[in-house]
């Protein structure tokens, strides 16, 4: 191949020489190093000028040097003339963390209710009476039962300077986490840190990744199973999201004895359309393991619950992510107690930080494949129900094709599967 330079970040060198490797080249030199106040230090060994580049890094290990890393090493290339620069991240760092706020049991929340008066909750006004909700809001009870120590109500007949009073005394309450402003049901307040009003704000991630990548002049994005597809909204750029399905699908047809029967299931509600998307291809059953949060003493309280029947028949988890492994070990509890007769797990991306390792080793899980997506090395000295498949070729495929102005929907095709 000509007019085209492959450099590889410190986060996964065994994945470049891969892909380099079923290319036919070979990968260029960089010296990647720190200086001793730990900042990065990049330094291109080849001419890029002119060149077509991509720069393969993965979002796992130490994710903010490897990610600044990369950084720079786009900008060196764009500084030294190169004619494009595609970043390879075959695992995409920040794409787990929501841009929206939400609520701490990750339920996304509605805008909070609109201010009547400056300085006065919305729920403060209304028909009738315009303190009657107020009232109710100063002597409703607490969670716990009990009164919360609340100032006294004040009726219609009050001045201004009492009723302001009495508000700011409400309000440096409801500060020290007895009341919320917003819940409903309580005349516009609410008791607890879960409180409907309150927004668990968080920093907007996804965007800022995806603005510091075109920053740094990275003029195309190569990726695979973005937890959130949403993601490549993100980028002024084009994004390639590849999927590990077809890689996923030969895998069952080659390994798993009469699959047919076997049953395809998605351990959360959110990973229901990549796992029906299998089952489709495969035409095998499918099966699903509902989170269903109740209001019990125990503040939303999770019990899973299964949809379809495993009872006697091979189940094959499929996920995008396992990091502490929670998830797909407690869905094979949950598939084991219904009657599940093998319990296989299969998963692109396995960071499996902490203890998941030990975890999935107690766990009823019988075998678990994941991908190379994220090195894995480590994983496999210490848990022998851990196997590997190749994400190489699929990636130099697509490097290939989008070297010479192909098209890669093949790549997404599992009917023309030749890795």
């Amino acid at each position: 191949m000509r007019g085209i330079v492959i450099f590889g970040g410190s986060s996964h060198p065994q994945l470049t020489d891969q892909i380099c490797t079923r290319l036919g080249i070979s990968s260029a030199k960089a010296t990647l190093s720190k200086f001793s106040n730990n900042e990065t230090s990049v330094q291109i060994q080849e001419s890029v000028r002119g060149m077509d580049v991509y720069i393969i890094q993965s979002g796992c290990g130490h994710v903010n040097d490897n990610f600044m890393e990369l950084l720079v090493m786009i900008q060196a290339c764009k500084t030294a003339s190169a004619k494009k620069v595609t970043a390879v991240i075959p695992f995409f760092p920040y794409s787990r963390q929501p841009d929206a706020p939400h609520k701490r049991t990750g339920a996304p929340l509605t805008r909070a209710p609109p201010m009547t008066v400056p300085g006065t909750p919305s729920g403060l006004g209304g028909s009738g009476n315009p303190f009657s909700n107020f009232n109710s809001a100063v002597h409703s009870p607490s969670q716990s039962g009990t009164s919360s120590p609340i100032p006294q109500a004040v009726s219609e007949n009050s001045s201004i300077d009492e009723l302001t009073a009495q508000i700011q005394k409400l309000y440096r309450t409801s500060q020290s986490g007895i009341l919320t402003p917003g819940a409903g049901g309580n005349g516009g307040f609410g008791t607890g840190v879960n409180a409907g009003g309150y927004k668990q704000w968080v920093a907007r991630s996804g965007t800022l990744v995806a603005e510091l990548l075109t920053c740094a002049g990275a003029d195309h994005i190569i990726t695979m199973d973005l937890h959130d597809p949403q993601f490549q909204g993100f980028f002024d750029c084009p994004v390639d999201n590849l999927l590990s399905m077809p890689l996923m699908v030969k895998y069952i047809k080659e390994n798993i004895s009469n699959y047919e029967d076997a049953v395809i299931v998605s351990p959360d509600a959110g990973g229901a359309k990549r796992a029906t998307a299998i089952a489709d291809k495969l035409a095998m059953d499918f099966a699903l393991i509902h989170k269903e949060r109740r209001h019990t003493a125990q503040p939303y309280k999770q019990d899973l619950m299964l949809v379809g029947d495993v009872r006697g028949k091979v189940c094959i988890l499929i996920d995008d992510i396992a990091d502490t492994s929670f998830t797909i070990t407690k869905a094979a509890k949950v598939l084991h107690e219904n009657g599940a007769t093998r319990i296989i797990a299969l998963i692109t991306h396995a960071i499996l930080s902490g203890d998941a390792v030990e975890r999935i080793e107690k766990s009823r899980i019988d075998e678990i494949v994941v991908s190379n997506s994220i090195p894995q090395d480590d994983h496999l000295h210490r848990c022998n129900k851990i196997r590997v498949f190749n994400i190489a070729p699929i990636f130099a495929e697509a490097i290939r094709r989008i070297h010479y102005g192909e098209s890669v929907s093949m790549l997404f095709d599992t009917s023309q599967i030749f890795f």
